[in-house]
């Protein structure tokens, strides 16, 4: 095992592999760097084709992101703008999917969109998580109860969820805050999740317990920070450098879809720091630093 592996952090994050001569053999993403780096030099034995690459990795570089969501993201960016002889599949098991939500009264509510609208969030990856976290919202924020025309079952749930047309509203502006990340918001949402969960589990209702769970699960999922693809088309260059290395972030139509790193004196990585956004000095800072500790 390289030596770097070990100081690789366990965070989460996109791992890529050299060979001798520089070229890049394999993009991957981890939920935890170190850890599933390590793997590839202890834990193949189902993977034969990884195994016959292992022996060919010359070098290891890695990003850490803020989340596992955000890492998922920027692994199929990289794969789409260029995909490594050992990699597969170009584009991941994931499709990309979107929330809308309608706030008017003739029918209120959120749906997973495969095609960007008016007033949508995301992008996400996995329309399964998606559509879990549809499914959490509207049990904790039922919106689509408050509808203007309700049949007779949905007259009667509303009832039982104590909601009217005079509370669309209000709903409708809490969705929105959680969608948009909101800290308050979005930690009321999980109380209640976390509630509901466990009073069907007080009533051993375990399989409905399992299904709350599920969706808390994905609710973190779509909220969780992600910068390296958004709905705005933002053309823009991040850049950080430390002891001698630049590490530069390329956005394209608002994918993060290329990552280099290369030796650099500080005078000539000046201009790459001083254009950097603000929003992206941290990212781009930090993994300057693991990029220089990895050498």
């Amino acid at each position: 095992m390289p030596a770097e592996v070990r100081r690789l952090p366990n965070q989460p994050g996109v791992y890529r592999f050299r060979d001798a001569e520089a070229r890049v053999l394999y993009i991957g993403r981890a939920t935890q760097l170190r850890s599933r780096v390590a793997s590839y030099w202890s834990d193949l034995r189902d993977r034969p084709r990884l195994r016959r690459m292992t022996p060919l990795i010359s070098a290891v570089e890695a990003v850490v992101c803020d989340s596992v969501h955000e890492a998922a993201w920027l692994e199929r960016n990289l794969l789409r703008r260029r995909k490594p002889r050992w990699n597969r599949a170009r584009d991941g098991q994931e499709s990309t999917v979107h929330i809308g939500l309608e706030e008017g009264p003739s029918s209120p509510g959120l749906k997973v969109l495969y095609s960007p609208g008016p007033g949508c969030f995301g992008p996400y990856l996995g329309g399964a998580r998606a559509r879990n976290a549809v499914s959490a919202l509207h049990r904790i924020r039922p919106l689509a109860y408050t509808a203007a025309r309700l049949t007779g079952a949905e007259r009667d749930m509303a009832a039982a969820r104590g909601v009217t047309a005079a509370d669309r509203a209000a709903l409708a502006a809490s969705i929105r805050a959680i969608l948009a990340r909101d800290p308050a918001e979005l930690a009321t949402a999980r109380a209640d999740l976390i509630a509901a969960r466990d009073r069907a589990s007080s009533n051993l209702s375990f399989e409905l317990a399992a299904e709350i769970h599920e969706e808390l699960e994905a609710l973190d999922w779509i909220v969780s920070p992600q910068r390296t693809a958004t709905l705005e088309p933002t053309d823009l260059s991040a850049a950080g450098w430390s002891n001698g290395i630049l590490v530069l972030f390329r956005v394209r139509a608002g994918r993060l879809d290329e990552w280099t790193q290369r030796p650099c004196p500080p005078e000539r990585a000046k201009r790459y720091l001083t254009a950097t956004p603000a929003d992206w000095r941290d990212f781009a800072t930090r993994n300057a630093e693991l990029a220089a500790s990895l050498q």
